[in-house]
């Protein structure tokens, strides 16, 4: 070690020292943004794909829960208006209310008269058009969470292929080069993944709260079309 010492200046090896903590000050610095860049071209499509996931959730977010407003009163006026044979102001009460439930039974309403097997339909129909509104473009994030992961992969598959193409030029190893730069592709599956199972989770919720709302509103059709059986109506 003193002979070691002794053949090296203190000064290089003190240069030396500073250089290395420089480079691995300026590694823990580094931001999310910088960490993500040095994934790669293909971290622009990922990201992409994450903006458009993004949009897509909050978007659907805020029209499913808009036409899931619970209205604890819509059933008790259309019922006192049909019982008291106002079925304009039943229709009334329905365009008032700006919710999936009411749409649908104002288009029952509107076929009052009619049998109840046209009745029913017509309620269906209209339940139908309003599950399709609401899951509109839905399945854009299933389609996210499959492909955000192998979009992933494939950077880092093309960053390994590129590393060991540098080895070959430079006709041999270098466990540092290699090692960072495996570290650095791999920000691509990490980011991939993250962004698949960010969107494997929206799609899976957004999927639940239309599943309730399709609950609720097949129940107050039924309760609805029970009203329409009543003796005088």
């Amino acid at each position: 070690m003193s002979l070691l010492q002794d053949a090296v200046p203190v000064d290089t090896l003190n240069q030396v020292q500073q250089q290395a903590v420089q480079l691995v000050t300026q590694e823990e610095n580094l931001n999310l943004i910088q960490l993500l860049m040095k994934g790669g071209w293909i971290m622009i499509p990922i990201i992409g794909l994450f903006f458009l996931a993004l949009v897509i959730f909050i978007e659907r977010y805020i029209t499913i829960r808009n036409a899931s407003k619970a209205d604890s009163g819509l059933m008790g006026q259309i019922k006192s208006n049909v019982l008291s044979g106002k079925l304009d102001s039943a229709i009334a009460v329905c365009r008032s209310n700006n919710s999936a439930l009411a749409r649908m039974l104002q288009k029952g309403l509107t076929r009052v008269g009619r049998p109840i097997k046209d009745i029913e339909a017509a309620i269906e129909n209209a339940g139908k058009l309003e599950v399709s509104r609401l899951e509109k473009n839905i399945n854009i994030l299933g389609i996210v969470a499959g492909i955000a992961p192998m979009l992933g992969f494939v950077g880092t598959i093309f960053g390994v292929i590129q590393i060991f193409r540098e080895v070959e030029l430079a006709g041999g190893i270098d466990i540092a080069t290699v090692s960072g730069g495996l570290y650095v592709k791999m920000i691509t599956s990490a980011s991939g993944l993250a962004i698949g199972i960010m969107a494997y989770i929206g799609y899976h919720i957004l999927n639940m709260m239309v599943e309730r709302l399709i609950l609720r509103m097949e129940t107050e059709a039924v309760e609805f079309i029970d009203l329409l059986d009543e003796p005088g109506v």
